[in-house]
């Protein structure tokens, strides 16, 4: 999948554009995530939502879904977002420029992260 193939939130009969910020890709949430998935959620939520959205949807405008084939893990390994995290991404799948490295979190915090995401990709058809 392309990240043009992302089902996106807006009306697919709208012309307009989506705003600003809104998320990209629908994403469905399981019932219960792991107690490891649970703290990795919330470690997201205050390190990565911020740009990446909530729940991972990516935000228009801002930074891509996680929540995406881009981001399966036979692609980018758990590795992949330890890296990407400390050192930063240059922009290569998608049109949002450089991502800059996240201060404050541990390797620890991220294997948490990882989970998080991990799970919520395999809830959307994403192995």
């Amino acid at each position: 999948m392309q990240p043009e193939d992302a089902i996106v939130h807006q009306d697919p009969t709208s012309m307009d554009e989506p705003a600003q910020g809104a998320p990209i890709v629908e994403v469905r949430l399981s019932a219960q995530l792991s107690p490891e998935a649970t703290i990795g959620k919330r470690a997201f939520e205050a390190k990565c939502a911020e740009c990446h959205g909530a729940d991972a949807a990516g935000q228009d405008g801002v930074a891509p879904p996680l929540i995406h084939r881009i981001y399966e893990p036979s692609h980018h390994s758990d590795e992949a977002f330890q890296l990407a995290v400390r050192t930063g991404v240059r922009a290569h799948h998608w049109p949002f420029g450089n991502m800059p490295p996240v201060e404050g979190l541990t390797r620890a915090d991220v294997q948490y992260i990882v989970r998080y995401v991990r799970e919520v990709q395999r809830e959307n058809g994403i192995n």
